[in-house]
């Protein structure tokens, strides 16, 4: 197992919503948990993956995702078991507007 962490700096602070998760640890697949974490100014994503060695690939999905919503005041925590990029960027996705509901 692999922790990776990953925090950006500013972005638009959401409303504050309760704690969502999205997609089921299985083979193949993830999940994505997404908590405000008001005042923070601050997103962080930490990754517990099954993939070692992969951080190249997450950095550039993370990236992506950050640079699509540009969101602060959130802790994601994503637990994975080799999904794909693909997949992974649909899951934050998916994680995020359920998180922010009718607000997004």
């Amino acid at each position: 197992m692999e922790t990776l962490r990953f925090e950006y700096l500013g972005g638009t602070p959401p409303a504050v919503q309760a704690p969502t998760l999205t997609g089921v640890v299985g083979s193949g697949n993830l999940e994505v948990l997404v908590e405000a974490a008001p005042g923070s100014g601050s997103c962080v994503i930490e990754i517990t993956t099954a993939a070692v060695g992969f951080g190249h690939i997450w950095q550039a999905v993370i990236d992506d995702f950050h640079a699509r919503h540009g969101l602060c005041d959130l802790r994601i925590s994503v637990n994975d078991v080799g999904a794909t990029p693909a997949v992974v960027s649909l899951r934050l996705d998916q994680a995020i507007e359920t998180f922010l509901g009718d607000a997004a």
